[in-house]
C-alpha cells in the first residue's frame, strides 16, 4: 500500500481495497498505452477517409486521456499509490504497443477496437474487485469508463465496415 507519508484515510478494508488500487493501476497503464496508440494512429492515418479517421481518433485519444487523472486520483483516495513513470506504465500495461512503420487505416481501426474491448474486460474485472471492497465510488466510475470504451469500440467497428 501507500508510503506512510502518503497514507490517505479511508474506511475501506485494506486487503480488498489494495486489489482495487492494483486493478485501477492496471487500467491507468492500459489507458496511457491506448491513448498513445490512438494518438500514434491519429498522426499516421492515411487514405480516402483520412479526415474522418483523423478527427475521430483525436476525439477518442482526448477522451481516454481525460480519464487518466480521475483514475489516478481514485487510487490515491482509496489509500493507494499510483504509477510514477513510463517504465511503471510498461510494467503494468496489458495493451500492446504498435511500433510498425506503417499500419493501414483498416488495421488501425480493427486494432483499436480490439484494444478498447480488452479494456472493457479489464474494467469489468475491476468492477468485481470494487464491489467486493464495498467501494461504491470506484464501482460507479467503472460503469462510466466501461460505457466510454464500449462506445469507442462501436465507433471504430462502424467506421471500419466495408461494403
Amino acid at each position: 500500500m501507500a508510503n506512510a507519508n502518503l497514507a490517505t484515510p479511508t474506511d475501506l478494508n485494506d486487503n480488498k481495497v489494495k486489489n482495487v488500487a492494483e486493478a485501477l493501476n492496471g487500467i491507468l497503464a492500459d489507458s496511457f498505452a491506448l491513448y498513445l496508440k490512438t494518438k500514434n494512429f491519429h498522426w499516421h492515418v492515411s487514405g480516402p477517409h483520412f479526415r474522418d479517421y483523423h478527427l475521430m481518433l483525436d476525439e477518442q485519444a482526448a477522451a481516454i486521456l481525460a480519464t487518466t487523472d480521475v483514475i489516478a486520483e481514485r487510487v490515491r483516495k482509496t489509500g493507494g499509490t499510483t504509477l510514477r513513470s513510463i517504465g511503471d506504465i510498461a510494467r503494468h500495461q496489458t495493451i500492446s504497443d504498435n511500433d510498425q512503420d506503417y499500419v493501414s487505416a483498416a488495421d488501425m481501426l480493427a486494432e483499436l477496437r480490439r484494444d478498447n474491448l480488452a479494456l472493457v474486460e479489464t474494467l469489468r474485472a475491476a468492477k468485481e474487485a470494487a464491489e467486493a471492497a464495498g467501494d461504491n465510488a470506484t464501482d460507479g466510475l467503472l460503469d462510466d469508463w466501461t460505457d466510454q470504451a464500449e462506445e469507442r469500440a462501436w465507433f471504430l467497428f462502424e467506421a471500419g465496415r466495408t461494403g
